[in-house]
């Protein structure tokens, strides 16, 4: 458990990963796609997902240059153990809204 909260860890991690989950995806739009973070902080928690394996970086050696994203081995079976997570936050993101006094975010889906 340690070391998956370990590479997990952080506020943007997680997402990230869900995100990369239906397919690679260029920095732009791994950006547009995980609403709120920063380019420093995507930029960041890549560089650690990749350090650990969990991320691939595949640069395009063309003009302009291209690079995309992309969920390892390592990084899918992650985030298939994390499924059971995205399913308990979906059944109970009403009642936590509600109690938080909050709008519930949309729902989110594997394909999405």
């Amino acid at each position: 458990m340690d070391a998956a909260v370990d590479v997990i860890g952080g506020r943007w991690k997680a997402l990230i990963l869900w995100t990369l989950h239906a397919e690679p995806l260029r920095f732009g739009e791994l950006k547009r796609k995980v609403a709120g973070i920063s380019e420093k902080m995507l930029i960041q928690a890549l560089r650690e997902l990749e350090a650990d394996e969990i991320v691939h970086r595949e640069v395009f050696h063309e003009i302009p240059p291209k690079v995309e994203y992309s969920l390892t081995d390592l990084g899918q079976r992650l985030n298939t153990a994390l499924l059971p997570l995205g399913d308990w936050g979906e059944e109970n993101m009403a009642g936590i809204a509600r109690r938080r006094g909050v709008t519930p975010a949309p729902p989110h889906t594997a394909s999405a």
